[in-house]
């Protein structure tokens, strides 16, 4: 009686060791994310922590005597005023670069743009802070004066023009500098990424190369643009450096051609080395603020993003 031997099944091995690694990558991908929410909640909790004291103490032994909220509130402004203003000139300039790379420039001319694109990316903010303190602040002053002059009757450009040029619009506009090619960068590969039997179909139907952007490009690149304008605001709302050597230190949120403004992270970074005591947990406090306001911002842009997703590439 002869016994025979049932050979493994084909593909047993491998298949084992694929399901093996598929939950080691499950395993750490979940631990990953388990790590970014833990820290995230204890940044969240020491922020909270250290800033219990500044909303408990005497309104008068806060900074300029009046309370934590007439101190915040004009930093607070000024931050959302320099981030507004970098979005607005960067995010226009920045989806025509993407577009003109990805689907108007010879493909040599796009490569070379693209590498400068993403060199400028990689700049420190410290030397776009210097370039716009030293170079651009002296040659805005002339047309902050007349600004001052011919527009003063506009609250925005209200008069006395800053005799530096170091102001709110300065930053702001250096701040665009910055994240313009973060917005460029990710909008360009997400156009390259359209659907390109979508173009094809439209070219094919008579569509001029606009009509075609237009209506095949721009829809499926709605919320990659979003997600690149939200994060271009981010790195705006956090700049320190920069926004720090452009600006003196003041509560003046009037005008956006006066010296005097201030952001949230610059006036952490120019008074934390010296804080102490109350000041110390004064500057924590605004930097919870800074924390909620950009959470919250991140959740409106997830928010946004999701409303939007149902159009894709497959349908």
């Amino acid at each position: 009686m002869s016994t025979t031997k049932l050979a493994p099944a084909k593909g047993a091995g491998p298949q084992r060791s694929g399901r093996i690694g598929d939950k080691v990558f499950s395993g750490a991908a979940l631990g990953a994310g388990a790590l970014i929410v833990t820290v995230l909640f204890a940044v969240a909790l020491f922020l909270v922590v250290q800033a219990l004291p500044t909303f408990t103490a005497n309104p008068a032994d806060i900074t300029g005597g009046e309370g934590f909220f007439a101190y915040i509130f004009p930093i607070v402004i000024g931050t959302l005023i320099a981030a507004t203003i970098a979005l607005l000139i960067a995010t226009p300039i920045g989806v025509a670069v993407a577009l003109f790379i990805s689907h108007y420039a010879p493909r040599s001319v796009a490569r070379g743009l693209g590498y400068v694109v993403d060199l400028l990316a990689a700049i420190p903010s410290v030397v776009y802070g210097a370039w716009g303190a030293s170079f651009l602040a002296s040659q805005l002053k002339g047309p902050y004066a007349w600004l001052a002059d011919n527009a003063g009757w506009i609250p925005i450009f209200g008069g006395p023009a800053s005799g530096t040029g170091k102001t709110i619009l300065t930053a702001g506009i250096v701040l665009a500098v910055m994240v313009l090619p973060i917005i460029a960068s990710l909008t360009r590969e997400i156009f390259l990424q359209a659907p390109m039997l979508h173009q094809e179909a439209a070219l094919a139907l008579g569509a001029t190369r606009w009509e075609m952007i237009r209506m095949a490009v721009l829809p499926f690149a709605r919320g990659g643009i979003i997600s690149a304008v939200m994060l271009g605001l981010g790195r705006a709302l956090g700049e320190t450096m920069a926004v720090a050597l452009v600006l003196s230190s003041g509560p003046l949120i009037a005008s956006l051609i006066r010296s005097g403004n201030q952001t949230i992270a610059a006036e952490i970074a120019l008074n934390f080395p010296e804080a102490f005591g109350l000041r110390m947990h004064e500057l924590i406090a605004a930097g919870l603020v800074l924390f909620v306001i950009t959470l919250a911002v991140n959740m409106v842009a997830r928010w946004i993003i999701n409303r939007h997703k149902e159009f894709s590439g497959a349908n």
